[in-house]
């Protein structure tokens, strides 16, 4: 079988073992060789910068990138990826700043290997999250403009529960984003994030981070209007695997620095399901009642 684009695109979403893949599942085909392309698209660029060993390999590698979305939009892509995202760039008027706001998110990485707060924590959240919530919107569809605050603070929710469950990891990349300054007010250091031990401080400092992943979560789904859920239903989907993994996170006392807490595929699976199946039943509701429109 020949390696088109699309094909390419669904081997690098697949390789990556995400939980986006069980939101994918529910959608039609357009629009899942979108949502798969632009999936594909933030794993090119966010390999760049986990891959590079010389930041200023990585910098040239995303300015390369940079010019290759460009050229996406001007007809003339080279890479699988960027040909893959043609059809859909047209089909649903996807913005060529997004995929640059993104690719200045994973530059970010090359800059900070701290945040001082969490007013440049919350840009970088913006940039690599919040964007790719506001892009998959446009491919999943809307009728009110309130769904793209849904999808920005959707996106700013699930990067803090990814913060979250891999701060040991990143800790050990050299990559901290937990705010300095929330560090210390828990009179933490660096230091404690590298000793694989779950102190009283660490996890007050862990369960704020959490309570502060639950608020973004509660303003995305008060943003979201009922006339846009069905269309929004993978969204909701990660959502749901998003929220249960920081249960998960809580149920286990905050011990992210000693182990790695993930859903098997099986629990995915079924949360994507279960999701799917409510919000089918809310879409008859409405259907019914005459308020879809």
């Amino acid at each position: 079988m020949p390696m088109t684009p699309e094909r390419y695109c669904q081997e690098k979403a697949a390789r990556s073992g995400s939980s986006f893949y069980y939101s994918f599942l529910f959608l039609p085909e357009p629009q899942r060789l979108a949502i798969t392309a632009l999936y594909a698209f933030c794993r090119e660029v966010d390999d760049v910068v986990d891959e590079a060993s010389e930041a200023e390999v990585a910098k040239l590698k995303l300015a390369w990138w940079r010019h290759e979305i460009a050229r996406a939009f001007s007809g003339e892509p080279s890479h699988p990826v960027t040909r893959a995202l043609q059809t859909p760039i047209q089909r649903y008027h996807l913005p060529l700043e997004y995929f640059q706001e993104i690719i200045d998110g994973m530059q970010m990485d090359l800059d900070y290997q701290v945040y001082p707060s969490f007013k440049e924590l919350s840009l970088y959240c913006y940039r690599v999250a919040s964007v790719v919530g506001l892009l998959s919107a446009e491919i999943f569809g809307y009728q009110d403009r309130n769904t793209q605050a849904y999808a920005r603070d959707l996106g700013m929710a699930m990067q803090l529960t990814n913060i979250l469950r891999d701060v040991r990891e990143d800790a050990h990349r050299g990559r901290i984003y937990i705010p300095l300054d929330e560090l210390q007010r828990y009179q933490l250091s660096i230091s404690d994030l590298h000793q694989g031990k779950t102190t009283d401080n660490l996890r007050a400092l862990f369960t704020a981070q959490a309570e502060r992943a639950r608020a973004y979560y509660a303003q995305a789904m008060a943003h979201l209007p009922r006339q846009d859920r069905y269309a929004q239903r993978s969204g909701l989907i990660m959502a749901s695997v998003y929220q249960s993994l920081l249960a998960e996170i809580e149920a286990d006392g905050y011990r992210v620095l000693e182990q790695r807490i993930k859903l098997t595929p099986l629990r995915k699976l079924w949360i994507a399901w279960r999701t799917a199946r409510q919000e089918s039943r809310l879409h008859r509701q409405l259907l019914k009642t005459g308020q879809h429109t």
